[in-house]
C-alpha cells in the first residue's frame, strides 16, 4: 500500500463514534433498542437513531445492513456483516480500555486490587496505610471481590494489578506460579471442623483415608473440591458421602452449629484455627481437626499476595503497586508476631 494510501478512509468509518460502537454492541446483546437504552440508561430514540446511522452508513460501505427490524417485540437480526462488526466494535474499545489502563498502570494513577472473602481484613488493613499518600498523589485504588478459582486467571488477564488470596499448589516448585511473583504469607493443609462428639470422630486428627465414612458439607467449586480430586479422582462424589451442598464456608458451619446437619466441613487451616479461637462466630461450639494427607503428590493452600512478574521490578520504589506491596509486607510481618505472642509453641 503505498504511503499516502495509509491515511486514506472511508468518510462514514472516520465519523463513526466510540459511543456508537458500544450502542452496537448493546443492542447485540439485549436484542433491541428498548433493551439496550435500559442497559445504556439512554433514551430508545437516541439508541434507535445511533442504530439507524450504523446501519445506512456501514450499509452502502459493505452491501447489506448490520441488522434487519423483525415484527414487533422480537429482537433485531443480525446479519452476517453485522455479526462480523460487532466482533470489531468488541475488540476495538477491549483494545482501547486495556491500553488506557495499561498507560495508567505504567503512570501509577490507578490500581485494582482483589482480594478473596477471608483474606479482605489483610488487605484492607494495608489499604489503609497507604490511602493518605494515594489521596495526595490522586491515585485511583479499586478494590474488587475475587474467588480462588478465578485469581491466577484474572490476575494473568490483567483485570488485576495484585491479588491477595489462596491458591491450591502442590509442595515444592509449581510450574502453574512461574508467571506470577507471589509474597508467600502461609502454606498449609486443611482442617476438619465438626459438631460429631469425640466417641465417634477422635481427635486431635483425622487420616484422609477416614473422610470417606464421614457427613460432609462440601462446596462445588474453590479449594476443597482440588483437594478431593487430587485425593481420590473425578469420581469423589461417588467415593464421599456429601451431605450437604455448600456455597461458602459460612453457610457450612452454621449447618454444624445449628445441628441441621451433623457432620463435618473441610476448611483451610487458617479458617479452622480461626474457628477454634472462637474467631469465626459462625463456628461457636465445633472443633477443628488437623486433616493429615500422607499421599503424594502433596497438596497445599498457598495463601499470599500475588503480581505479575517483572511488573514491580519494572517500577521505582514510588510506584503504587510497590507502596501496596510494601504494606502488605509490613501486615504480613505484625500477624506473624501476633500470633507467635498468642502461640508461642506454633
Amino acid at each position: 500500500m503505498p504511503l499516502k494510501d495509509r491515511w486514506q478512509y472511508p468518510t462514514a468509518l472516520l465519523d463513526t463514534t466510540m459511543d456508537q460502537l458500544r450502542t452496537l454492541l448493546a443492542v447485540h446483546e439485549a436484542g433491541t433498542a428498548l433493551g439496550a437504552a435500559r442497559l445504556l440508561g439512554r433514551e430508545q430514540s437516541s439508541v434507535q437513531k445511533q442504530l439507524d446511522t450504523l446501519n445506512r452508513n456501514f450499509g452502502t460501505l459493505c452491501g447489506e445492513p448490520l441488522v434487519v427490524k423483525r415484527g414487533r417485540s422480537q429482537n433485531v437480526l443480525f446479519t452476517a456483516t453485522g455479526e462480523s462488526l460487532a466482533g470489531l466494535a468488541r475488540g476495538t474499545l477491549e483494545d482501547w480500555r486495556e491500553g488506557l489502563y495499561d498507560c495508567r498502570r505504567r503512570l501509577g494513577s490507578r490500581l485494582c486490587v482483589g482480594s478473596t472473602r477471608y483474606i479482605l481484613g489483610f488487605l484492607l488493613n494495608a489499604v489503609e496505610l497507604v490511602t493518605g499518600e494515594f489521596d495526595r498523589r490522586g491515585v485511583e485504588l479499586k478494590v474488587e471481590h475475587v474467588r480462588t478459582r478465578d485469581l491466577l486467571e484474572r490476575l494473568d488477564a490483567k483485570e488485576l494489578d495484585l491479588v491477595c488470596g489462596s491458591v491450591l499448589t502442590t509442595a515444592g516448585h509449581d510450574s502453574r506460579l512461574d508467571g506470577f511473583e507471589v509474597m508467600e504469607w502461609r502454606r498449609s493443609g486443611l482442617s476438619l471442623v465438626t459438631n460429631l462428639d469425640a466417641e465417634e470422630l477422635p481427635g486431635p486428627s483425622v487420616p484422609v483415608s477416614e473422610l470417606p465414612r464421614l457427613p460432609l458439607a462440601v462446596s462445588a467449586d474453590g479449594l476443597i473440591p482440588g483437594f478431593l480430586r487430587g485425593w481420590f479422582g473425578a469420581r469423589y462424589r461417588q467415593e464421599l458421602h456429601i451431605a450437604a451442598e455448600i456455597d461458602t464456608v459460612s453457610y457450612g458451619l452454621e449447618l454444624l452449629s445449628s445441628g441441621v446437619l451433623s457432620g463435618c466441613v473441610l476448611v483451610t487451616e487458617g479458617i479452622g484455627d480461626a474457628v477454634a479461637d472462637g474467631r469465626i462466630r459462625a463456628g461457636a461450639g465445633l472443633r477443628t481437626l488437623e486433616l493429615t494427607d500422607g499421599i503424594r503428590p502433596e497438596l497445599e493452600v498457598l495463601i499470599g499476595v500475588f503480581v505479575r512478574a517483572g511488573e514491580r521490578t519494572a517500577q521505582d520504589a514510588g510506584h503504587p503497586l510497590n507502596v501496596l506491596w510494601g504494606a502488605l509486607a509490613a501486615e504480613n510481618a505484625r500477624w506473624r508476631s501476633v500470633m507467635r505472642k498468642e502461640r508461642p509453641g506454633r
